[in-house]
């Protein structure tokens, strides 16, 4: 089926979006990627190394340079807390009517997760390299970008003279923290912040590249620390073994009351919640769209038999709602364990592992997390010391996740329009199993604000992991798209 023709004025917004991509974008993306700003989770230390404040200036001067019409900017910093930027764009269309002016809100962070192994031999996290349209480093998908093309998208509309409501942005630099200082800078800035009627969020994944994608749906999460002592130093294992418990063994019990290890699922019925059946149903379209590529995207080992390892399920609607309305488990690090080639045959003290526990969109993460902490504590095997250390803070351990409110029928039509407008295909519908704290914080802030939640990461674009990528075509079109849908805000 032939893609249908573009507007002229559809045209306008692709062919601004391209050249400041190629032009502006990029070259900022590449500086950006080079910078190692951890996200104070893995950096204790950020505010001595100045890696996020180098990354959060250098966006704002970015924005600033770019002359857009009353456009206002300020680097906020709260004592103590990451920096935020703040800018404001006044509208340039009539307000019709009485009552307060109606605002877009576009979100973005610019903090990293840290560096991980396995990266191909000719990249790395911090040494950006374009290859066939692929921008390879950490941090650019996620969610360096989204700064940049957001203000790409205010400035493409205003290019043309096509009218847009009131634009301000938030861009945070403590998300892949779960953005513990946030609360307290909506707080701050909500006098500015006005009368929300659509977040735009750049954040989140794509099912293909061949359509605009929006999000439905994102997971919670509680993380932390999980630890098991038993000794107080490490002993032969020939002298003590049989006699002293392994710490390994311990954990695996612990865990046993947490996960079947046999199926992955989570044993607290408190953990899980009913799928709602319009998520059910979309899952089922985007299961019809996708097909095998649900599982088939991402970078599977060879299995025990040279065959490909194969997922939980290979039912693409099940593979969707696994990873989008059911809790899973992850271990993602390990202490207490030495490397490989100093093993010698010690019992060792203690064990530790850094979980992860996805969330589905119902369950409340403060709750879970203290749920999480009772059941892994009480009654531990052979009066072993078991602590377990949610992350957070006090009053608000674990983030919880977020289901998007019904669609208005202006946004849904401009959605798609706009999907068929810069991509020839419909707008399809994902949940994603990722976490975005602020969206959840919004829902509860602005209740009748529309959500347009969307990003860049697609298949085999390797967020936190190794070969991260931002597929710079689809970046494109996504700003364009973008710019389409915040002018038909009414």
């Amino acid at each position: 089926m032939n893609a249908p023709a573009r507007s002229a004025e559809a045209q306008a917004l692709a062919a601004y979006a391209d050249e400041a991509w190629d032009q502006r974008i990029v070259p900022a993306l590449t500086e950006y990627i080079g910078v190692p700003a951890k996200s104070p989770m893995f950096d204790s230390d950020w505010a001595a190394h100045g890696l996020l404040e180098r990354v959060v200036v250098d966006a704002a001067r970015w924005v600033e340079s770019r002359k857009v019409a009353g456009l206002t900017l300020d680097v906020v910093r709260l004592p103590g807390r990451t920096p935020v930027i703040f800018f404001d764009i006044p509208a340039t269309r009539a307000r019709e009517g009485a009552g307060a002016e109606d605002t877009v809100l576009l979100y973005g962070h610019l903090d990293k997760q840290p560096e991980f192994n396995g990266w191909r031999n000719d990249l790395g996290p911090w040494t950006p390299k374009l290859e066939n349209g692929l921008l390879y480093g950490r941090g650019g998908a996620d969610d360096g970008y989204a700064v940049y093309a957001a203000i790409t998208a205010i400035e493409a509309l205003d290019r043309q003279h096509i009218g847009r409501p009131r634009c301000v942005g938030i861009i945070e630099s403590g998300e892949e923290s779960g953005s513990p200082d946030l609360p307290a800078y909506i707080e701050a800035l909500k006098p500015q912040l006005g009368n929300i009627a659509l977040v735009v969020c750049l954040d989140s994944g794509a099912g293909n590249y061949d359509q605009l994608w929006l999000t439905t749906s994102l997971r919670g999460m509680v993380s932390g620390m999980l630890k098991v002592e038993i000794l107080s130093e490490g002993v032969h294992s020939g002298d003590s073994s049989g006699l002293v418990p392994s710490s390994f063994r311990i954990m695996r019990q612990v865990l046993d009351r947490l996960e079947d290890s046999r199926t992955g699922r989570l044993l607290p019925e408190s953990f899980h919640c009913e799928v709602p059946g319009a998520r059910a149903e979309q899952a089922r379209a985007t299961a019809a769209i996708l097909g095998d590529l649900v599982w088939k995207r991402f970078p599977w080992a060879c299995g025990a038999d040279g065959g490909p390892a194969l997922p939980t399920t290979t039912d693409p609607v099940q593979a969707l709602l696994n990873r989008t309305w059911r809790p899973t488990l992850s271990v993602t690090g390990a202490e207490g364990f030495p490397e490989l080639s100093s093993a010698g045959n010690v019992l060792r003290p203690f064990t530790a592992f850094k979980l992860s526990l996805r969330l589905p969109p119902l369950v409340d993460g403060h709750q879970a997390s203290l749920a999480l902490k009772q059941l892994l504590e009480d009654n531990a095997p052979y009066n072993a010391k078991v602590t377990f250390h949610p992350d957070g803070r006090a009053g608000a351990l674990g983030a919880t996740g977020w289901n998007a409110p019904d669609l208005a029928p202006w946004l849904e039509t401009a959605l798609n329009g706009a999907s068929l407008a810069h991509f020839g295909a419909p707008v399809g519908y994902i949940g994603q199993g990722g976490t975005i704290p602020l969206m959840s914080m919004l829902a509860a802030a602005f209740p009748k604000a529309q959500m347009m939640v969307c990003g860049v990461l697609g298949p085999k674009s390797n967020a936190h992991g190794p070969n991260e990528f931002l597929h710079v075509p689809y970046g494109k079109r996504l700003t364009a798209a973008v710019s389409q849908v915040i002018a038909a805000c009414p």
